[in-house]
């Protein structure tokens, strides 16, 4: 199946760059392009592309705030956000938005099409460390916002143990298949877990699956 991309930058350069990278992939087609957050919207009204590149700073709208009315919509597009670093103050409010992973803007052709095809598949594209330093300077500042206590007994009271266990692993950058090693069960009953675990705590993805660990300290950075 061929997987649909919508590629949101302000770059004229790095529309082009990405959309010759991405078409010349057997199994990737670039659907169209935005050179704002408001086209961008538009866009995946329009287009319904399966992942959307979604640059942060750009003019009209940024991309914060297109991914949160593409969320919002209730669309299936996933984002994946590009930066040009990876502690970008705003990658995390991205993240908390909504999109399911970033990507650095000097990524190679196959680290792209790798990106974009996990997205496509319901992963969270977000390395361990990486994770864990964004947490880290976002505790550090103080401004990573927390969930209530009300919130979090509400929702972390619904999972079981081993779903909690499941959901700490999910944060700390694990795959699935790499999860059922962990606990030496079959990876499709791990995919089970994490469905159940979206359902329970009302989330979209593996990404917020994660970034709701952290918030609710389930996991700490480290």
């Amino acid at each position: 199946m061929t997987i649909r991309v919508l590629i949101a930058d302000d770059q004229m350069m790095v529309r082009e760059g990405f959309s010759v990278l991405l078409n010349a992939m057997p199994d990737i087609e670039v659907v169209g392009e935005a050179v704002n957050g408001r086209e961008a919207v538009e866009r995946v009204r329009e287009l319904a592309p399966d992942v959307v590149l979604m640059d942060i700073r750009m003019p009209e709208m940024n991309g914060i705030e297109a991914t949160r009315e593409i969320v919002a919509a209730g669309v299936d597009s996933k984002v994946l956000v590009l930066t040009t670093f990876d502690l970008d103050e705003y990658v995390y409010q991205a993240l908390r938005a909504g999109a399911s992973g970033f990507l650095l803007k000097d990524a190679s052709a196959r680290q792209l099409a790798d990106g974009v095809k996990v997205v496509a598949a319901g992963e969270a594209l977000l390395a361990p460390s990486v994770t864990r330093r964004l947490i880290t300077e976002f505790s550090r500042l103080g401004e990573t916002p927390r969930l209530s206590a009300t919130v979090q007994a509400q929702q972390y009271g619904e999972l079981t143990e081993r779903e909690t266990e499941v959901l700490v692993l999910i944060a700390q950058g694990l795959s699935n298949s790499e999860i059922a090693s962990r606990l030496v069960v079959a990876e499709s009953t791990i995919k089970t877990h994490v469905s159940r675990i979206l359902v329970k705590l009302g989330l979209r993805d593996r990404t917020q699956a994660a970034v709701f660990a952290y918030e609710a300290r389930l996991v700490t950075p480290g």
